[in-house]
């Protein structure tokens, strides 16, 4: 059935305390994300209840509203335009400064982190900066693989040029894009950011030397990018405050980028090099030498992850691997908590036979979760149940620790851009040993994930019916 986004839009802002109340308006591919002035505001019940939210994640004055894939664009742009609106009327009446929604989210999650802190602050931050790259990483990755395939075929040898160079370009010039990213996020001037974590790409840092060893272009990779646009909007904002107006225009990006510049130069993109090459190093010795045990927790724990909404933190992590290696081995893991789900799914589908309501959800949400969105699964099928959602994790463990068995009898399994997950993995799957035997280790798992998730729920993960007593 086919909703209104306006009046789901409108529904929603009623919840949170109305336009007014809304600072800053998102999206990732599932979740309309808001920043809201008064958090107190928010009725969570309410919005619980409004059948086109498939769940509710709350952080301080920071509201994930689960809404799906499809659903989630079309609603933000709603709500989004709805607080430009209401914006405008108060800036009219000399209440307030217009904004369009969206790009007040630098400077409004500036003011909201004061009542926030930890690691899980941290973490959110980061993620803003990257999930809005998710889709141009999907679009490349698609790409990339179907340009593969394409060569091994001896297909169209012609227009394989033009295709790496459209898949290639973006992860080649990634880093403007976390740079940009990053300033906006953290209040500076997002040009400026991009500018700075630009020199990490430039091919004249060859020219460079440091540690008596010259640069390379991408040395740090999107780490080396985001270290410099933060420490740029740092340098911006002390600048800016200590020279006089006249010559804000002109003092204020030439020393942000001369001084940032100089230290991304001289010692960030070194020690961002020499981080990511840690990376690569650890995930490479963890799979060959653990596999089997990294594959069982990380596919165990990834589900409470996206249950949290701190699963897209991983985004830089996968980014560097990606650059290093080509693909990611992490993600085709993590993917197998999915499966689990999946399988639990099914599960509770066959268990609770007489549940009309329930069965209906699972029928509409199984699509979408075989093609790796797992939310409404989640928060209309496992989580409410409860231990549905523990054998979930099971499956998901057993999975993960299939391919990371393969892992250390040398067969890796790896994914060219994050994003997809499921199904919707396998045109971007390869590994040391090609795309096909990735493909295969890949499925193993997939399936490893839906028998033991569904066996885990049949088993335990729903109480059985008592039995009859005797007649007496």
């Amino acid at each position: 059935m086919r909703i209104d986004p306006a009046s789901t839009a409108t529904a929603v802002l009623n919840l949170v305390g109305g336009p007014a109340n809304v600072t800053s308006v998102t999206h990732c591919m599932t979740r309309l994300r808001l920043a809201l002035a008064d958090p107190t505001a928010l009725d969570e019940a309410g919005l619980r209840a409004v059948p086109e939210v498939l769940g509710l994640v709350c952080d301080g004055p920071h509201c994930q509203v689960v809404l799906g894939p499809g659903v989630v664009e079309e609603v933000t742009e709603a709500v989004a335009g709805a607080v430009a609106e209401a914006a405008a009327a108060r800036a009219a009446e000399g209440g307030a400064e217009p904004s369009d929604g969206r790009s007040k989210q630098g400077s409004s999650q500036q003011g909201s982190s004061e009542q926030e802190t930890g690691v899980r602050t941290a973490l959110r931050r980061v993620a803003n900066v990257f999930v809005p790259l998710i889709p141009a990483l999907i679009g490349c990755g698609i790409l990339s693989g179907l340009n593969g395939l394409l060569l091994n075929a001896g297909r169209l040898s012609s227009l394989s040029p033009a295709l790496s160079a459209i898949a290639s370009a973006f992860l080649a010039l990634i880093a403007v894009f976390v740079g940009i990213n990053t300033a906006r996020e953290f209040g500076g001037t997002p040009v400026l950011g991009g500018a700075v974590a630009a020199v990490v790409v430039y091919p004249g840092v060859a020219k460079v030397t440091v540690f008596g060893a010259h640069l390379s272009p991408g040395q740090g990779g999107v780490l080396g990018a985001l270290a410099a646009a933060l420490l740029a909007t740092r340098v911006e904002k002390w600048v800016r405050g200590r020279v006089p107006g006249a010559l804000d225009v002109l003092l204020t990006p030439t020393v942000t980028v001369l001084v940032s510049g100089l230290v991304t130069l001289y010692g960030l993109m070194y020690a961002a090099g020499a981080v990511a090459t840690a990376i690569g190093t650890a995930a490479n010795w963890l799979l060959t030498t653990a596999g089997a045990a990294a594959g069982l927790v990380l596919g165990g724990l990834f589900l409470p992850l996206v249950m949290l909404g701190l699963h897209q933190a991983l985004i830089p992590i996968h980014t560097t691997l990606i650059s290093q290696q080509g693909y990611t081995v992490l993600l085709p893991l993590l993917s197998m908590a999915g499966a689990g789900q999946v399988g639990a799914s099914l599960a509770v589908y066959v268990r609770l036979r007489h549940d009309g309501e329930l069965r209906t959800t699972i029928r509409s949400a199984l699509p979408a979760g075989l093609l790796g969105v797992g939310e409404p699964l989640i928060y209309g099928v496992c989580l409410p149940l409860g231990r549905p959602f523990l054998t979930a994790c099971a499956g998901g463990a057993a999975g993960g620790a299939f391919v990371g068995f393969f892992a250390m009898l040398g067969t890796t399994v790896g994914a060219t851009a994050i994003g997809p997950s499921g199904w919707a993995l396998f045109p971007l799957l390869t590994g040391n040993r090609g795309a096909g035997a990735a493909a295969a280790v890949y499925a193993g798992g997939l399936l490893t994930g839906y028998v033991v998730g569904f066996a885990a729920t049949y088993l335990f993960g729903l109480p059985r019916a008592p039995r009859p007593s005797a007649a007496t």
